[in-house]
């Protein structure tokens, strides 16, 4: 028998927390929900929350985060606007993010269908035609969609449906997203 001990194991030392990744995107999901639905898209840069009270005490103070000890490890800071008519996907081709900045996210709100309606799609729908076709379908779903990235590669996603509009009711998983998980990461390779 050996005098070594070994680590309790999860069960016995109390659940599992969320990576500091999953907390950010949900705390983004929740502030989204307080806004309510039908509005364009937002993005946040994600900081560390030590580094940020250590380098940048003033704005770790506004943001409320000087003497809290229990702050998440990440914190997510508001972008300004993105700018009406422009395509997400320029939009985002623009962004190059200075060394503080660990990571970053969006939240954005689009309609999708269920797997069961693909065969139903008609054929050679421009990116136009597509959206008014979605649009008009009566099993389309709302949802609000918070993906965030870190630069070292790591993602993580949460999917909130309009119709189950609920803090327990939103899906987190890091590839619920990947074109838009892609299209963040890429910011960061400039």
């Amino acid at each position: 028998m050996s005098n070594e001990s070994t680590p309790p194991s999860p069960a016995a030392s109390g659940p599992i927390a969320a990576s500091p990744l999953t907390r950010a995107v949900l705390e983004i999901d929740e502030y989204a929900a307080t806004l309510g639905w039908d509005l364009p898209a937002r993005l946040f840069a994600l900081v560390d929350t030590a580094q940020l009270r250590s380098q940048e005490p003033g704005l770790a103070e506004q943001l409320g985060l000087s003497g809290d000890e229990t702050a998440a490890p990440l914190t997510p800071i508001e972008q300004d606007e993105i700018p009406a008519g422009t395509p997400l996907d320029e939009f985002l081709a623009t962004i190059a993010w200075p060394d503080a900045v660990a990571g970053c996210a969006l939240t954005v709100e689009r309609q999708m269908l269920p797997p069961t309606a693909e065969a139903s799609v008609p054929d050679n729908l421009d990116k136009a035609s597509l959206a008014r076709w979605v649009a008009k379908h009566p099993d389309r779903q709302e949802v609000r969609m918070t993906v965030a990235v870190l630069r070292d590669g790591a993602r993580e996603s949460a999917l909130r449906l309009r119709e189950k509009d609920s803090p327990t009711d939103v899906l987190t998983g890091p590839d619920l997203v990947p074109g838009l998980a892609d299209a963040l990461s890429a910011t960061f390779e400039a």
